[in-house]
């Protein structure tokens, strides 16, 4: 029985108990205006217990009818699982990070071939739906993307669960996250609502080295984003925001470094080699 409905029933009958109460007092004060002689009836040990009987059934009855007819709000918190969804090892993650044009993506496609992990990139998530026909978040994700900005982490964080949990149902359970966390929200609420990272894997690059892939990748990839106005605003923005992230892993010992101004076979096997240091 929920509270409510409770203090409903109990209200019923206490105010049901005063009536009877109070009538009873009236029947017996104008019962001893017309005759001194007291009357001998009213409320005895019997009929007390024959009262409260009946209403406690009553009370019964009523909060019953209460649960039936209340429909419960959408707004009421309903049960929810607490702590992360795929605790307990049941999934390994690592977080790449690195500035704009650092190679996160390159290097992970390689992983990919060689170690068996799902490439979950957090941009081609976002990208995908913005063009999803019908996708209520394609407007704002264009905007945040065009501005540099980071998209709200409800709605990346909420892309990336569902992934997680598509792959995970067909039997993967070793995730390489690309590209994300770029907040402190989004590693916080990935962490406690989807699972433990095992650490973060961070490409460290200079930013004209960055610059010089950007402008290059631009003249091909199509991408919104891959124009000089948009890149400085990312290279601040990363600098900004997501460079916390890393301070953050890093004091709990989770972040292993990569140098990835190097040509992109040089960078891999330093990547297998931070790995290796990790038992991967």
């Amino acid at each position: 029985m929920f509270p409510r409905q409770t203090f409903v029933a109990r209200q019923v009958s206490r105010n049901f108990v005063k009536q009877r109460i109070t009538t009873q007092c009236f029947r017996r004060f104008n019962s001893t205006k017309s005759n001194p002689t007291p009357p001998t009836g009213g409320f005895s040990k019997g009929k007390i217990l024959l009262i409260v009987g009946a209403l406690a059934v009553g009370s019964t009855i009523a909060a019953s009818m209460l649960d039936k007819e209340t429909p419960k709000s959408a707004f009421e918190p309903s049960e929810t699982k607490q702590g992360p969804e795929f605790a307990d090892g049941k999934v390994s993650v690592i977080f790449v990070l690195g500035g704009p044009g650092s190679g996160k993506g390159t290097q992970s496609d390689k992983l990919v071939k060689d170690k068996g992990f799902v490439h979950l990139s957090a941009g081609d998530l976002l990208r995908a739906e913005q063009k999803r026909p019908g996708s209520k978040y394609g407007e704002l994700i264009a905007k945040y993307i065009r501005e540099g900005e980071i998209v709200p982490q409800e709605v990346t964080v909420a892309l990336l669960k569902q992934a997680i949990q598509e792959n995970y149902a067909s039997g993967n359970t070793k995730f390489l996250v690309d590209g994300f966390p770029r907040k402190m929200d989004q590693a916080i609420t990935f962490e406690e609502t989807i699972a433990k990272s095992a650490f973060t894997l961070f490409f460290e690059c200079p930013e004209q080295v960055m610059l010089n892939r950007l402008l290059e990748r631009g003249k091909t990839s199509g991408r919104t984003d891959d124009n000089i106005e948009s890149i400085k605003k990312r290279f601040k923005t990363f600098i900004d925001t997501s460079m916390p992230v890393v301070d953050y892993f890093e004091k709990q010992g989770k972040v292993v470094k990569v140098r990835c101004d190097e040509p992109v076979d040089v960078v891999y096997g330093h990547v297998k080699e931070a790995l290796k240091s990790r038992g991967i």
